[in-house]
This record gives structure tokens, sequence and C-alpha cells, in this order.
């Protein structure tokens, strides 16, 4: 698949075997971190082929449906709160969902909404006092929730979405696992150990997002394609954060560079703390830039596969967080002090752009119609 085969690129070819490996060693050679990934994708891909066959598609909803615990204001209410706060901390990509149908633009909201309270737990006000064993009963509550026993008004949302939507729990347990990770861990040694946790924390968004996104009726990519490409966007997006926020990180003895890549361009974790900008540093971010584009670039094609209803909110996150890379460029990589932001009026001049681009044609018809 093409858009897996351009991270095998970006990651090394880590599966092949090395010199002086004999051919039966690869069997025991490790796993790469994309080639996990790449398994749960498929994995996804399946579930939502399945639920989608048209038998199915005709059977009633489960049974969890009918026996959901019920907000004391009614799903109404629930659904209506985290349109509330998907507009308040997401006001383009809240814009963008105003497109889609009740139904689906709904369910983004309430998604955005379990993500964003998932992110808090260790980068909220509180976060200094999240402990393991509360993101352990974090994660026994996401099973109640999709267990039809949602805690909450807002859990009720997502659980009522679930019920719609084939929608997977595996990619939110994987997020869960992403905040284990910042508990216990400041550093990655190379991009591989980078890649796993970009994936925890947001390429696990796209792949939450596609069922109910939905793939457009006469689109002919693969499933699968579409959820790679969506994990691209993830990936690309948190390797933006991480960018645009390494001095931020630093100041809290964070650090989410590969630390393999930083020792070839001649820099070490005290260049990071000292926050001076050097050639060293401009060379060792045009690199890390350019690998963020090209995930940026893989995620392009999968977005217009997308129901052309569900596309709009996808390019105008797109095109606002690629922007971010070309203001840090404009701040001459001072990543330390100065964080690189997309103005007011930039954002308002994306939307159009966003919504001509969601009425393309999707890329696997392109080449039919010429």
């Amino acid at each position: 698949m093409q858009q897996m085969a351009t991270t095998v690129t970006l990651l090394g070819a880590a599966s092949s075997p090395g010199p002086g490996l004999a051919a039966g060693d690869a069997a025991v050679a490790v796993v790469s971190s994309e080639q996990k990934v790449y398994d749960v994708v498929v994995k996804q891909a399946a579930l939502l082929k399945r639920q989608l066959r048209p038998q199915q598609q005709q059977q009633a909803p489960p049974a969890v449906a009918r026996e959901l615990d019920a907000p004391r204001g009614g799903l109404g209410e629930a659904y209506a709160r985290c349109g509330e706060i998907c507009e308040e901390y997401a006001k383009t990509f809240y814009l963008g969902t105003l497109l889609m149908t009740e139904e689906r633009r709904r369910a983004i909201w309430a998604i955005y909404v379990w993500c964003r309270r998932t992110d808090e737990l260790v980068d909220g006000p509180n976060a200094s006092h999240i402990t393991p064993q509360a993101l352990d009963r974090w994660e026994r509550r996401l099973e109640d929730l999709f267990a039809g026993r949602p805690y909450d008004m807002l859990d009720a949302a997502l659980s009522d979405t679930i019920t719609k939507f084939p929608i997977d729990i595996q990619p939110f347990k994987d997020m869960i696992d992403g905040m284990r990770t910042d508990l216990k861990k400041a550093r990655y040694k190379n991009f591989d150990e980078l890649y796993m946790y970009c994936y925890y924390v947001a390429g696990t968004v796209g792949l939450m997002s596609v069922p109910v996104m939905g793939i457009a009726p006469e689109s002919k990519a693969t499933a699968e394609s579409v959820y790679g490409a969506a994990l691209a966007l993830g990936l690309a997006n948190q390797l933006t954060n991480i960018l645009r926020d390494v001095g931020e990180d630093a100041r809290r003895g964070r650090i989410y560079l590969p630390q393999d890549e930083l020792a070839e361009a001649g820099l070490s974790d005290e260049d990071i703390f000292k926050g001076v900008v050097t050639e060293k540093w401009r060379k060792f971010m045009k690199r890390q830039i350019k690998r963020a584009r090209m995930f940026f670039e893989e995620a392009e094609q999968g977005v217009t596969e997308l129901r052309k209803e569900s596309r709009w909110p996808v390019w105008a996150s797109m095109l606002l967080y690629r922007q971010i890379l070309d203001e840090i460029e404009a701040n001459d990589y001072n990543n330390f002090t100065k964080r690189a932001y997309v103005g007011k009026a930039k954002k308002v001049l994306a939307l159009p752009v966003a919504y001509g681009k969601s009425l393309l044609l999707p890329y696997s018809l392109r080449n039919n119609q010429t």
C-alpha cells in the first residue's frame, strides 16, 4: 500500500535482515513500530468492511443501544455539550463539521471530546497528580462506556455513537497507552520509538474517525488505504505539535525528538535546553519539517476518498496544521522561545480553500476521468 510504503522509507527498512544475519534470523527480528501499527490499520479496515456489507446494514442496532443508560438531560443535551466544547477549543474544525449530516457531526464531536479529556489527564491543569492507577481507572471507564454503561453525560454521547458506527475500542485503548507513555518516558532514542508514540496519541484519532466520516460511495480506494491516510494525518499533526512545542516541552523536561538524529546533527539535550538557534539546529529542523510534510502529502489523497460532506473539516484542519510548519520557518526555526501559530486572518482564509478542496473528485477516480 502506497501510504505504508512511504512510511517504511521514512523509518528505514527495519524488516529486512542486515549484513551477517541468516535468513532464519529475520523471523525473530524486532518488529518495527510501523508494522505494529499497520496491523492495527488492517484490523480496523476489516471491521469497517464487515459492518458495511449490505446485509449487515439492514440488521437492528446492537442490544447495547437499547440498554444505554442515558443521562438525565437526554442524549440531545449530551451531544449539544460536546458540540460546545468542540467549538470552544477547535473552532475551525467545528465550523467544518457543520456541513456534515447531524448524526455524523454529533458523533465526531463525541469522539473529539473523549480524546480531549484523555489528553488533559496528562497535559491538563491536574496533570501533576495523575498516576498510572488513574489511567487504569479511565480505561475501565472506557470499557464500561463501550458496554453501554456511561459514567456521565459526555461519556453517554460516545456510548451512543458507537452503537451507530463500526467503531472499535482498540484505538481508544491505544490512546490511553500513549498517556501512560507520557508518565514514564521523556526521551525517544530513534524515530521508530517516536512513530509509535505519535500513533498512540494522534494516529489513533484518525482510526476512530474514519467510520464516522465515511468513505465516499463512488470511491475506488481500499478501506486500508483510507485508514492509512487517516493514520498519516494523525502522525503529521503530532509531529507538527512536537516541532512547534520544542521549547515548551524542554521546560517540562521532555524532548520528543529522535536522539540518534540529534546526535547525527551534532546536537544534544543540552543544546535543546540552552535554546539557541544555530546552523546545526536549522539543518536539523529542516529535516524534521520535511518528514512532517511527507506525512501530510500521504494524507491528502485519502481525504479526497471520504464522503464529500465529511471532507471540509479535515481539509481545514490539515491546511492550518501545515501552515504551522511554514510559521516555524518564518521564525527562523526558533521554536525555543517563539511559538509558531496561525493568525485569525489566515484561519478564516483557509476555510474557503478547504471547502474548494472538499469538492474535488476522489483521487481514486481521477485516472479514470482522463
